[in-house]
C-alpha cells in the first residue's frame, strides 16, 4: 500500500467513510477516509488524544517514558490549553521571523557543498539537513550534539525489524540527551527557545500555578525537535519530487519564486508529510460517517485520503496551485493545529526557492519508478531522492 498509497485510499474512500483496519501498532483501529468527516473529527472534543482514554488492550503505540511522553500530542484541554499557552510565549512569530536570513544562508551553504558534484541524494544532503540545523539553532542545541538525531528519529518512525531493540535504545539515548541539554541550559541560558521554555518552567512569575512541570518541559523539547525535523524534511523533499514530476510548474516557480509561498498549500495537500493524524480515542460511543465507533477504540484520521477526496477538491489527483484550493489538513486543524506551522512554511519556501534558483537544470537521476517510499504509514517520506543538475 505504501508505494500505491493513493489508489488504495481511493478504493477505501469509495467503499465507505470508515473502515476497520490494522492500526500503526498492529492492533485494530478505525480509519476515517473522507474529507468532511476527517476535518470534523479533528475538532471533535469527544475524540481524545490522551492515551488514558484508550480501552484496555486496545492500543500500544510508542513506549515512551513520562519525561518524553507528556507532550501536546497526548493532551486534551485543560492541560493542552495550559501548556500550549505557555509555549506560545516562547515560540513567537518574531523569533521565527528572525530565522529567515539564517535559513536562507544555511540553504545556500548546503547547496555550495554539493554544487560541484553535479549530482546528489537531495534527501541526505539538503532536505534532511536543513530542518535539523534550523530547529537545533532555534532550540539552542550545540552542533556537536546533532549528529545522532536523525538515526534516533528513524528508529522511532521506521523501526528496523532486524533490530527490535533499536527503538528502545533510541528512546533511552534521547532521554539522556534532552535531560542533559536542559541541565546545561539551566546552568548557562542562551538566546534560544529552550532557554525561554526553561525560564517559563522555573520562573513562578511566568506561569504561576500553571507553569510547566519538569516532564512537560522535557517532553516539549522532544516534540519540538522531532516534529520540527521529521515533518519539514518530508515537506521539502516531497515538494521537490512533486515539482520534478510537473516540470511546467517547476519552471513557473523558478521564473517567479514569489509564487512559491502561494504554492505551498497545494504542494502540502498533494503529498502531505503525514498520511495519518495522531491517533484519537472516543470518550464515548460516537458516530462518524454513519458508523458507530465504541468508546476507547483507536481512530485514525486519513489526511492523505481526505486530501484526494473529489467531494472536496476538484480534480484532486492533479497538482494545480492555480485553482486556489484551500482547506488542506497537512498541518492539522482546530486546537491541535501545528504550533510550528509558520516555521515549516518558511523553511519549505526558502528551501525550494534557493534550490530552483541555484540548480536550474535539476532533474531526477533515476527513473521515477525506482524511487521508494519509507515503509511506514506514520510518515510519507522518500528513502532517497537522487538528482542531477
Amino acid at each position: 500500500m505504501i508505494e500505491d498509497l493513493y489508489p488504495a485510499l481511493a478504493a477505501l474512500r469509495e467503499a465507505g467513510p470508515v473502515h476497520r483496519i490494522a492500526g500503526t501498532d498492529g492492533r485494530p483501529a478505525w480509519l476515517v477516509t473522507r474529507y468532511d468527516d476527517v476535518r470534523r473529527a479533528f475538532a471533535d472534543p469527544r475524540l481524545s488524544l490522551d492515551k488514558r482514554h484508550a480501552a484496555p488492550g486496545n492500543y500500544s503505540g510508542f513506549s515512551l517514558p513520562p519525561a518524553l511522553d507528556t507532550n501536546l500530542l497526548n493532551m486534551d484541554p485543560p492541560d493542552h490549553t495550559r501548556v500550549r499557552r505557555l509555549v506560545v510565549k516562547a515560540f513567537t512569530s518574531g523569533r521565527v521571523e528572525k530565522l529567515r536570513e539564517p535559513v536562507r544562508r544555511v540553504a545556500g551553504e548546503l547547496l555550495d557543498a554539493i554544487e560541484a558534484d553535479g549530482r546528489a541524494d537531495l534527501l541526505a544532503t539538503y532536505a534532511g539537513q536543513l530542518p535539523i540545523i534550523v530547529i537545533c539553532d532555534l532550540l539552542g542545541v550545540p552542533e556537536g550534539d546533532r549528529r545522532d538525531f536523525r538515526a534516533w528519529s528513524d528508529a522511532l518512525i521506521t523501526p528496523d525489524p532486524a533490530r527490535p531493540q533499536g527503538a528502545k535504545e533510541a528512546v533511552g539515548a534521547m532521554l539522556r540527551f534532552y535531560t542533559g541539554l536542559i541541565a546545561k541550559k539551566r546552568a548557562e541560558p542562551g538566546d534560544d527557545l529552550l532557554s525561554d521554555l526553561i525560564r517559563v518552567r522555573d520562573d513562578e512569575t511566568e506561569g504561576g500555578a500553571d507553569r510547566l512541570s519538569e516532564d512537560e518541559l522535557t517532553s516539549l523539547a522532544f516534540l519540538i525537535l522531532l516534529a520540527g525535523y521529521e515533518n519539514t524534511v518530508h515537506l521539502i523533499a516531497n515538494s521537490v519530487l512533486s515539482l520534478l514530476d510537473h516540470p511546467e510548474l517547476l519552471h513557473e516557480l523558478r521564473e517567479d519564486p514569489a509564487r512559491i509561498p502561494a504554492a505551498f498549500d497545494e504542494l502540502a495537500r498533494y503529498e502531505a508529510p503525514a498520511p495519518l493524524a495522531i491517533r484519537r480515542f472516543p470518550r464515548e460511543d460516537i458516530e462518524i460517517g454513519g458508523v458507530t465507533i465504541p468508546a476507547g477504540e483507536t481512530v485514525l484520521l486519513s489526511v492523505a485520503s481526505a486530501h484526494r477526496d473529489p467531494a472536496r477538491f476538484q480534480d484532486p489527483d492533479a497538482l494545480n496551485p492555480h485553482i486556489g484550493r484551500s482547506g488542506h489538513l497537512a498541518l492539522g486543524h482546530g486546537i491541535h493545529y501545528c504550533l510550528g506551522a509558520p516555521l515549516a512554511r518558511m523553511e519549505t519556501d526558502i528551501a525550494l526557492a534557493t534550490l530552483l534558483s541555484r540548480f536550474p537544470g535539476l532533474r531526477l537521476e533515476v527513473p521515477r519508478e525506482e524511487l521508494r517510499w519509507r515503509p511506514t504509514i506514520r510518515a510519507r517520506g522518500l528513502i532517497s531522492l537522487p538528482v542531477t543538475w
